[in-house]
């Protein structure tokens, strides 16, 4: 029998699938969505919702029981605060079509950075010294190609440079693939024996991530007085799971890698239930 072939794509292949999505298609949806998006009227409310609740999600994280200190801990507020931006990406342009996609464009540039700074400094300080050195937050940033993708997008934006011809018909078509691709990433990410190995922690925190944050979302939303769309927006980007690559950060970064991978995998099934409960709430505040 030809090896892997029980297995179609194999392992590796989701991985380089992975890849892909990430490096290329990602940052060419971004580029493409930011750099004809009308910065004038960017819901800087949203912004400061989205951020605001984020960060009260890694405060509450730092409340997780004394058990749960040291890598543990760094893992929880990782997972608090990384959102699945393939899915979030794919829901605003089903619900909301291109202006979805502008605005959910704006969140990835809000909550990419965030999340990244606070998952390295909380992954870090919380790790066992084993002597290696710590890395450098801002080194990692700016590898990162989401925010580069939205570097691009917005400096492109501001000198008035936005891709047309071929140079748009391209980044159209790898931003489509986006959309596609990333659902089924998520899909193979997922771990279904993390089920067994997930105990309390696992299933107290996931509910904290998928429920709390929305919430925290809606509340700072309305307090803002946001406009329905960037409501929906911020509610369908912190409903998300949390990100899979939060595993591979956790395992390079000292936090406990076991964990991150049963938070990633219990949160990704259940937000098959949460995200429509939390979508239904927003329509109610609409109503």
């Amino acid at each position: 029998m030809v090896a892997g072939a029980q297995e179609f794509p194999a392992r590796r292949g989701w991985r380089a699938i992975e890849r892909l999505v990430y490096f290329i298609f990602f940052p060419a949806l971004i580029i493409n969505v930011l750099a004809s998006a009308s910065f004038e009227t960017v819901p800087w409310a949203m912004v400061l919702a989205l951020i605001g609740s984020q960060v009260a999600l890694a405060v509450l994280g730092l409340f997780a029981k004394r058990a749960d200190d040291g890598p543990r801990k760094g893992s929880i507020i990782q997972s608090n605060v990384r959102w699945n931006t393939f899915v979030g990406l794919s829901i605003a342009s089903a619900l909301f079509g291109e202006p979805g996609l502008a605005l959910m464009a704006i969140a990835v540039a809000a909550l990419t950075p965030t999340a990244n700074v606070i998952s390295v400094l909380a992954l870090t300080h919380f790790a066992r010294d084993d002597g290696k050195a710590k890395p450098h937050v801002v080194m990692d940033m700016v590898r990162n190609p989401l925010i580069i993708g939205c570097v691009i997008g917005i400096a492109l934006n501001l000198l008035g440079v936005a891709p047309s011809g071929i140079a748009e018909k391209t980044l159209d078509i790898l931003g489509q693939a986006t959309l596609a691709l990333g659902l089924l990433v998520v899909g193979a990410a997922v771990d279904l024996q993390a089920f067994r190995r997930a105990g309390h922690t696992t299933l107290t925190w996931s509910a904290v991530r998928l429920l709390g944050f929305p919430l925290v979302a809606l509340a700072a939303g309305l307090l803002l007085d946001l406009a329905p769309d960037s409501l929906a927006i911020i509610m369908i980007a912190a409903a998300t799971p949390t990100a899979s690559s939060g595993y591979i950060l956790a395992r390079q970064l000292g936090g406990d890698a076991t964990l991150s991978a049963n938070l990633v995998a219990v949160q990704t099934v259940f937000s098959v239930l949460s995200m429509p409960a939390i979508y239904a709430l927003y329509l109610l505040t609409q109503s």
